[in-house]
């Protein structure tokens, strides 16, 4: 199972408390993946899709809270992919489909007009803190979905409308995030790519399970990428030291071979003696073999004096 489905399935078993959150959740469903349905004998339904049986059992149990109104599941076995299920949730009584379109503000209550429909985040249905969450909970359950925080962190909303996908921006944003909007293709995204952000939002829409493991994640993530650092970096250093040495000790074979190891003088012949024994030492384990020994910044200018009587010899 995806890490979106795991997060789906949880946020979908969470208790239906008030009127006005399951209110703001339908409403956001309905514009994130519901359709309506005109027939020609002027009859007029809602459809939600959705290939999760959980989410379907939700919006069935959200109609049910709010409505007196009979709703018709039916399954489908998808023709394409993978051939999931794709399980329909219908309401076809006409009066009643009105009355949620009107509820939720997505057809305006005078004209009854299925065919100009409003795809703005009404402000009476996100007044209360509590309904701004369960409106963000069923835009992720309608068009949400998340990465394997294992791979990369990347959380989105397929809009197919630019007003929602704006209005759900500055929603998220209230919360204190910083989603950003992108076209692909024919729809709108509203994504995040932060791993705080991220957790922000499993912690808004009541994913408590899923924001568990997911700090889990990201923990296990930054201790690797930290070793990860500490292990270059000493590779690094490593590769310097060694580069470092050979130069060195190639200098003093160059003095050794034109005049001998007597031509230096005894400071740079003691230095110069100690890094043929050590080829492997650092500058700071040869100021400490030195009678008296010398700071790291010493040794380095002696080697620079030794490199300096190499290149005129060698010239």
């Amino acid at each position: 199972m995806s890490f979106s489905s795991e997060v789906k399935n949880e946020i979908s078993h969470l208790p239906i408390e008030n009127d006005c959150c399951a209110l703001a959740e339908l409403s956001s469903l309905i514009r994130m993946s519901g359709s309506i349905k005109y027939s020609g004998d002027h009859s007029i339904s809602i459809i939600f899709s959705t290939e999760n049986a959980a989410i379907a059992r939700r919006i069935f149990s959200i109609l049910k809270k709010i409505y007196d109104v009979d709703v018709e599941v039916s399954v489908r076995k998808n023709k394409q992919l993978k051939k999931n299920n794709n399980y329909l949730v219908a309401i076809n009584n006409t009066e009643m489909a009105i009355k949620i379109l009107t509820d939720t503000g997505f057809i305006g209550t005078k004209d009854y007009n299925i065919f100009n429909p409003n795809y703005k985040i009404p402000k009476w249905i996100v007044e209360k803190k509590c309904c701004k969450r369960s409106y963000i909970r069923g835009a992720f359950l309608g068009g949400g979905s998340m990465n394997n925080p294992e791979k990369s962190y990347h959380l989105e909303f397929v809009n197919t409308d630019y007003q929602h996908a704006r209005d759900l921006q500055k929603l998220i944003n209230s919360f204190g995030s910083n989603s950003k909007t992108i076209k692909r293709k024919e729809f709108i995204i509203v994504y995040l790519k932060e791993a705080e952000k991220i957790s922000d939002i499993l912690n808004i829409i009541g994913a408590h399970q899923a924001l568990l493991k997911f700090e889990e994640i990201r923990v296990l993530k930054d201790v690797r990428n930290n070793i990860n650092r500490i292990v270059n970096c000493e590779t690094a250093n490593l590769e310097k030291t060694v580069e470092a040495s050979m130069r060195q000790i190639e200098a003093i074979k160059i003095i050794k071979d034109k005049k001998g190891i007597n031509y230096l003088p005894k400071q740079l012949r003691d230095v110069a003696e100690i890094r043929l024994l050590y080829p492997d030492a650092t500058l700071k384990e040869i100021g400490e073999k030195l009678d008296p020994p010398i700071g790291k910044s010493g040794v380095n200018h002696r080697f620079k004096k030794i490199q300096e009587i190499a290149d005129e010899l060698k010239e």
